[in-house]
């Protein structure tokens, strides 16, 4: 289990680069194996999630990022689909709100944190604010920021203060007791267009696309480029990236599972123990039931 950790945790930042990460990994695993190995490894997931309930300690947050097509969806619906529902929060950020825009960027992402005992899963999240506005910077002119009147004013400086902000805000949390996965799926711009093909050929899929798609497609190169510099910039210790390669959806799950699970038996999490006091009166309304 530690290999899969070891292999996809970016621990140095500074040499970082995506070309050393095999989108088609999958690690000796057989596809036939896989549905067995995940429902374990969901099992155990189940079993830490209500010691992680019971606790009351920590939250965990879990941040999917990656292309179009790349099987953020699915994952999330695979990897927890056997947790207790009660126990998770699921959010989606699309396009910020005009209420958003009234905010600082980070605004809208602080009010969905999970409590203590959830876990929290953002699909897409802050990040989108250092990789679609990185390639888009025209769209930080909708946050009517100081002193950014036009395009040019978004420079080197700009973004530096923005990855802090990350930095800083992730640091917050980790200090008050949120855990922090983040996860990008990383797959291959052919895989990508075998997804599309797929899509457009399925009726039933045709809604998850959209022409826009194949504009962004066309910018793979930048998006590669501001996805590399935002995890180079934000993979810290406390708060780290995994690249996990997503040209084999079924591989993608078992690592994004077996990472979940490892983070929360690192918590060492256990049982509330009662107070003395607390654990006579168990005793005697137990007395009391068995009376019955």
């Amino acid at each position: 289990m530690s290999n899969v950790i070891n292999k996809f945790k970016v621990t140095n930042r500074k040499k970082f680069s995506l070309k050393d990460h095999d989108t088609g990994y999958a690690n000796g695993y057989k596809k036939a194996d896989a549905d067995l190995i995940l429902k374990s490894l969901i099992e155990e997931t189940f079993d830490l999630q209500t010691e992680l309930y019971a606790a009351n300690k920590y939250s965990l947050l879990i941040i999917f990022q990656a292309m179009d097509a790349a099987g953020k969806d699915s994952a999330i619906a695979h990897t927890l689909s056997g947790l207790n529902p009660q126990g998770c929060q699921v959010y989606s950020f699309k396009q910020p709100s005009t209420e958003d825009l009234e905010h600082d960027f980070l605004w809208r992402h602080y009010r969905s944190l999970p409590e203590r005992g959830r876990i929290g899963i953002h699909n897409r999240s802050h990040y989108e604010n250092v990789l679609v506005t990185k390639v888009h910077p025209e769209l930080l002119l909708n946050e009517h920021l100081p002193n950014v009147n036009d395009v040019k004013a978004i420079d080197a400086k700009f973004w530096a203060k923005r990855y802090q902000s990350i930095r800083s805000f992730e640091e917050h949390l980790t200090g008050n007791g949120t855990v922090i996965i983040k996860f990008f799926l990383n797959v291959s711009k052919d895989e990508q267009k075998v997804r599309f093909l797929k899509r457009i050929a399925n009726p039933k899929k045709n809604w998850k696309f959209s022409a826009a798609d194949i504009d962004e497609r066309g910018k793979w190169g930048d998006y590669m480029a501001a996805y590399e510099k935002a995890i180079q910039e934000t993979s810290t210790k406390d708060s780290p990236w995994y690249i996990i390669p997503a040209d084999k959806k079924w591989y993608t799950r078992i690592a994004i599972s077996t990472i979940i699970l490892e983070t929360l038996k690192g918590l060492k999490l256990k049982y509330p123990v009662l107070p003395k006091e607390e654990k006579e009166k168990l005793d005697v309304a137990k007395v009391l039931l068995e009376k019955e």
